[in-house]
């Protein structure tokens, strides 16, 4: 619960500093301000000058441009180096153990400038550096420390713009992979939905005029299907809704079709003239949530291809549970895939999607005897008692 809590308070304070960029400014520059005040409070030595006024008050010129550092993050430099050198050349003040503006600016421009501007700096800072300590010790020590924590912060900086690099690249690449997922879910979600409704609006008419009873169960199975592929559509797109998780939202989190709903799922598509026979065999047992969605979706998409493209009059579902995994198999007694759009497509390459999610594969042809068509899934689920954890 530790662990958990600071890292929502990690998110939580990254939000807030995506939020307010110059809240984040401010209290940067409060705490360099902070720092330039300590040599302020501290005695002198003997014989120096004691510290004024005015020298404080031209020691925070020095810092207050550090509010606008990502703005204008190259103006704010020679804003430092001229509020610095006008510092050291007016008046005795208490001097500073690190030139703690100059790194934050060097430190900014390394993250947020472009490339010519960070060059622009980098030849400043070589012929600055080397100026302010002529102007100070003129020691090679202070020197090559400076030139040391100056390198240091411009590389800090160029770490830290990788870093957000590979942070943006990885949000990226994470919303692809959500687009396509809802965009294969919605695929099959209405894919199938239409074309089950397509042709049961098709044998309507003709069973208006020779089987009225039989008319008004198409007319209630379009009514059906509809109504489950708008139930399915709304909790796939209520995750979307930006005020799901916020009090009183009626967006659902139902959890997507799984074993359970293949039943409804066969009558459905019984109810469009289609004679559907299902088979499980093994050792049936609890599967994984996620697995379960995947064999429902797979199923549902291979009906569909099915209804849209067989021509068939039959089709036979079975799941075979193994030892370790879960076997799919859809065959119709139709024209095969001869002749039709089967081979490809979103559907099929979307089952292979799901199936590979899970470590499993799927596969997809003629019958075993010529006839028909026939998609083979297999996906590997864990022993029963590790699938209820």
């Amino acid at each position: 619960m530790g662990t958990r809590g600071q890292g929502r308070g990690r998110e939580r304070g990254r939000a807030l500093a995506t939020a307010h960029p110059l809240l984040v400014d401010i209290g940067v520059a409060l705490l360099v301000q902070g720092a330039m005040t300590m040599p302020f409070l501290v005695p002198r030595a003997p014989g120096l000058p004691p510290a004024t006024w005015a020298a404080y008050g031209l020691s925070t010129l020095t810092v207050l441009p550090l509010v606008w550092r990502r703005r204008a993050p190259v103006a704010v430099l020679f804003a430092v180096l001229a509020t610095s050198a006008l510092y050291r050349l007016t008046v005795d003040g208490p001097g500073q153990p690190l030139p703690y503006t100059g790194l934050i600016v060097t430190y900014t421009v390394a993250a947020l400038a472009s490339p010519r501007k960070r060059l622009l700096t980098g030849l400043v800072l070589l012929a600055a550096v080397p100026v302010g300590v002529w102007l100070n010790t003129r020691s090679a020590r202070e020197l090559t420390f400076s030139l040391f924590v100056f390198a240091s912060a411009y590389g800090f900086g160029r770490l830290t713009d990788a870093r957000q690099r590979a942070h943006r690249v990885e949000a990226e690449q994470a919303a692809a992979r959500e687009r396509a997922r809802i965009a294969r879910e919605m695929h099959d979600v209405l894919s199938h939905a239409v074309s089950l409704m397509i042709v049961q609006a098709e044998a309507g008419p003709v069973a208006v005029r020779v089987a009225p009873d039989r008319a008004v169960a198409a007319f209630d199975a379009i009514s059906a299907t509809g109504r489950d592929a708008m139930t399915q559509l709304r909790n796939m797109l209520g995750v979307l809704r930006d005020d799901a998780d916020e009090p009183g939202s009626a967006a659902p989190r139902e959890p997507q079709p799984g074993l359970a709903a293949l039943p409804g799922l066969l009558d459905r598509v019984r109810g469009g003239g289609l004679d559907v026979t299902y088979q499980a065999v093994g050792d049936l047992r609890p599967v994984p949530e996620g697995a379960g969605a995947t064999v429902f979706r797979v199923v549902q998409e291979a009906l569909t291809n099915t209804l849209k493209h067989a021509d068939a009059r039959s089709v036979h579902v079975r799941l075979h549970y193994g030892a370790d995994e879960l076997g799919v198999v859809v065959i119709d007694d139709g024209k095969g895939p001869r002749g039709t759009s089967r081979r490809g497509g979103h559907g099929l390459a979307g089952m292979r999607e799901r199936a590979a999610a899970h470590g499993g594969s799927a596969t997809a042809g003629p019958g075993a005897d010529g006839r028909g068509f026939e998609v083979r899934v297999r996906i590997p689920v864990p022993e029963a008692a590790e699938a209820g954890r």
